[in-house]
């Protein structure tokens, strides 16, 4: 059966300047409540990228005993913070790791192999996922780095592939690979092309809407509402309709991402809820 992994929001307080670990417990409940199968954490709707290497270390040993599977995204600017983000996830108890091409730099596929490489050694025997997210990276992995990824390690699972329209998708629907798309419009596609489930931005603080889209393979109504919100900041966005929604999460992000401004936030509630 297709899984829906909610792509989790990260708690944080103090204007975004701080973690706030006594909200993410109830916000896992919440998911595990609605159908969520697992979180990827610390993804780029948990603003991830933005975290200092000892904040994600933390938010992945507050995470791993609660009550949803954790899929631990590691990556990092520099291959040495991505495998140490790798091996601790490892150690505390994580189902699984992804890690993203580093952004910046384009690296070709010789350094790239060894990148992904080095941080699927360093929480082996753990499953590995690779995720693309090309409008992220800057650049897509080539399908050629996964196969020789799958040829120089053990544990490579499977990707997250973020990528739009599912022509960019179908290249990485690999025989033996567990491939999890990002994009909710494409949810009813890529199930019918094999894919093994969502992990879902949408899902973070529409659980149910996701669940409902893997479950049926009818997507259309996920995809529009993640149309809806991306007309606004979206990881403030997301965090006003968990907080609406009765979860104990601020608003506050990470700068330079911004928070909604009152009228943004009037507008947001108003449309989701028609």
């Amino acid at each position: 059966m297709a899984r829906t992994i909610a792509a989790a929001l990260t708690p944080l307080r103090d204007g975004g300047a701080s973690l706030d670990l006594d909200a993410l417990h109830p916000y896992l409940e919440f998911l595990a409540g609605a159908g969520i199968e697992g979180v990827l954490l610390l993804g780029t709707t948990g603003e991830g990228i933005l975290l200092s290497l000892p904040e994600r270390k933390q938010a992945i040993s507050n995470a791993t005993p609660g009550p949803l599977p954790v899929l631990a995204h590691c990556g990092a600017q520099s291959t040495a913070d991505t495998a140490a983000l790798a091996a601790h996830a490892a150690q505390e108890g994580a189902e699984a790791v992804a890690v993203i091409a580093p952004p910046y730099f384009r690296l070709d596929e010789d350094a790239l192999l060894a990148h992904f490489a080095e941080a699927a050694r360093a929480c082996a025997p753990l499953p590995f996922y690779v995720y693309e997210l090309e409008a992220a990276s800057g650049y897509a992995i080539p399908v050629a780095v996964v196969e020789r990824l799958r040829e120089a390690v053990d544990n490579v699972a499977g990707m997250k592939v973020s990528d739009s329209p599912f022509a960019k998708v179908a290249p990485y629907m690999l025989e033996g690979l567990d491939v999890y798309v990002g994009a909710e419009a494409l949810i009813g596609e890529g199930l019918g092309a094999g894919a093994a489930g969502a992990v879902s931005g949408l899902a973070a603080a529409f659980p149910e809407v996701v669940v409902a889209a893997v479950r049926s393979g009818d997507s259309t109504a996920a995809g529009r509402l993640r149309a809806v919100v991306e007309r606004f900041p979206r990881h403030a966005a997301l965090k006003a309709v968990i907080a609406s929604r009765g979860v104990p999460i601020r608003e506050d992000v990470r700068r330079p991402l911004r928070g909604l401004t009152d009228d943004e936030r009037r507008e947001l509630l108003a449309a989701v809820s028609s």
